[in-house]
């Protein structure tokens, strides 16, 4: 089954949404509202300009004067998701205080939720941003990274101090952000299983990739 035919499953009707704070108020939100629906069910390369007019209900013209391009309207999509991802996951590390375990628990929870909660910008994120040019994927990718890093530190940190013992630690970090990432094609509100119960099981399947000692 490829992930165009999984991400179609579940919640594929359910309202696109961004998270609050990424964008400002307005048409412009609203357009991409409409984009990240189709880009999200349908494709970036399935979906023409004047098919997302119809959805938000504007003249195609009228889509110009908020982006220049399809393309643009991607990148701010891209860029909103990578930024609102970043910031929760700084923000939870924070809360959680110096203590690896406490770290890894708080930034895996945070991810999972995030790609549980907003499917659609998760799916667009991280499945299209290859349709963008090198200049307009820059700044998601720059965030992309940043995240990364903040995962890796917390486990070379943890496996240093004794906390973790991960058989590798670079892969132990790739594990553990792909699960979260693939979340979105495959869970729905009829998954039979809550939010809540889903981040907690994969924070304990995190746990045990690092090999924690608790």
């Amino acid at each position: 089954m490829n992930d165009r035919s999984v991400q179609n499953r579940g919640d594929k009707n359910r309202r696109a949404s961004l998270p609050p704070g990424v964008v400002a108020e307005g048409a412009g939100r609203r357009v991409l509202e409409g984009a990240l629906h189709l880009f999200a069910t349908q494709g970036f390369h399935g979906t023409s300009m004047r098919e997302l007019a119809k959805v938000v209900e504007l003249q195609p013209s009228a889509l110009y004067i908020h982006f220049p391009s399809k393309e643009h309207v991607l990148a701010e999509l891209v860029r909103a998701g990578h930024e609102a991802h970043h910031h929760a996951l700084r923000a939870a590390l924070l809360e959680a205080g110096n203590e690896p375990i406490a770290q890894l628990r708080a930034l895996v929870a945070v991810h999972v939720r995030l790609h549980a909660t907003y499917p659609h910008l998760a799916i667009v994120v991280n499945h299209e941003m290859d349709a963008l040019s090198p200049e307009l994927a820059a700044p998601g990718r720059a965030l992309r990274a940043q995240s990364s890093a903040l995962l890796l530190e917390i486990i070379e940190r943890g496996t240093a101090k004794k906390r973790f013992a991960p058989s590798h630690v670079y892969v132990a970090a790739a594990a553990i952000g792909a699960m979260g990432i693939r979340v979105p094609y495959w869970y729905s509100s009829t998954s039979g299983i809550g939010i809540d119960e889903l981040v907690e099981h994969h924070v304990e399947m995190a746990l045990r990739i690092v090999g924690a000692k608790r």
